[in-house]
């Protein structure tokens, strides 16, 4: 059964009609009058009400600008029934254009990380073999999804890697109240064939192993040993917690290594603890040294 959710906007004239899945693909609607929704039979319907001014059709919502001759205390239980009894029936949405690519089912759930902030979203099938973050909507060049997912109010900060996205929230909201509006956009974004990376643009990273691989030459040999360890035995625990570690610097005077934290592992209140009971220790005992010291910084 069909089960809609009414929800007010900032605009008084403006109601929220939202679905329990997403009703479009990846696509927003604005229709002014019957005859330009003709790609959306519900939406010609709900112009037959008299007060009807503006029909928005996205994501997972219908929104009902409305003209001033009513209010909406008084109808808005009335026209949430009309759309709850049309899609019972059949009754047709949005029109789908068959030019458009076909779905390609997959899975995505949410996994808890050490931070309380962060969640990862583990999707079903490959999405990069490069790791990448975004701290702000401006970086999101190379990431179209990401781009979308700073849309949302609470959205602090994005990392994707190999199978999984990494979102890390503000305060405002708890992840119990938008878990499921992230996780089925990022379902429906890519199952209706949304860009996650934009390849052409990460591929400047991938031309850069060689000179990676040259710059590691000529590392020390410590340097060296320490980010084969962080690759073999560190990467692979964090990377499970939705987060990344990659190595900034080692100093032979004071012995300190300094690593950069992305993800799930940036900000993680837990994270120094990682570091030091974990990371440091293992580094001391492998390359023999009590001296070593590791310092995070935050990406």
């Amino acid at each position: 059964m069909t089960k809609i959710t009414i929800k007010e906007t900032q605009n008084p004239t403006i109601l929220k009609f939202e679905f329990e899945d997403f009703i479009t693909k990846n696509q927003n609607f604005e229709f002014k009058n019957i005859d330009e929704a003709e790609a959306s039979p519900l939406a010609q319907q709900l112009f037959y009400l008299p007060f009807v001014k503006t029909v928005y059709i996205s994501g997972n919502f219908i929104a009902i600008e409305r003209y001033s001759i009513v209010e909406w205390d008084d109808v808005k239980d009335a026209v949430a029934e009309q759309i709850e009894s049309y899609v019972e029936k059949g009754g047709v949405i949005i029109k789908i254009d068959e030019n458009q690519p076909k779905k390609q089912p997959i899975t995505v759930y949410g996994e808890t990380t050490p931070n309380p902030a962060a969640l990862k979203f583990v999707v079903s099938r490959m999405l990069t073999k490069n790791a990448v973050e975004y701290k702000n909507i401006d970086q999101t060049a190379s990431s179209p999804l990401a781009k979308e997912l700073f849309k949302f109010p609470y959205v602090k900060e994005v990392f994707i890697d190999e199978n999984y996205i990494s979102v890390t929230k503000y305060d405002i909201n708890e992840w119990d109240e938008i878990t499921l509006e992230v996780r089925s956009f990022i379902k429906q974004y890519i199952e209706n064939g949304g860009t996650v990376l934009d390849e052409t643009l990460i591929e400047v990273a991938t031309k850069n192993d060689v000179t990676k691989d040259e710059a590691f030459d000529k590392l020390d040999v410590t340097s060296q040993q320490i980010i084969n360890i962080l690759e073999e035995y560190v990467k692979p625990a964090v990377a499970a917690d939705g987060g990344n570690i990659a190595f900034d610097s080692y100093n032979e005077n004071d012995k300190t290594v300094k690593v950069i934290l992305q993800g799930a592992c940036s900000g993680c209140p837990s994270s120094t603890f990682t570091l030091k009971s974990g990371i440091e220790n293992m580094l001391k005992s492998m390359l023999n040294d009590e001296a070593i010291k590791v310092e995070a910084i935050n990406a």
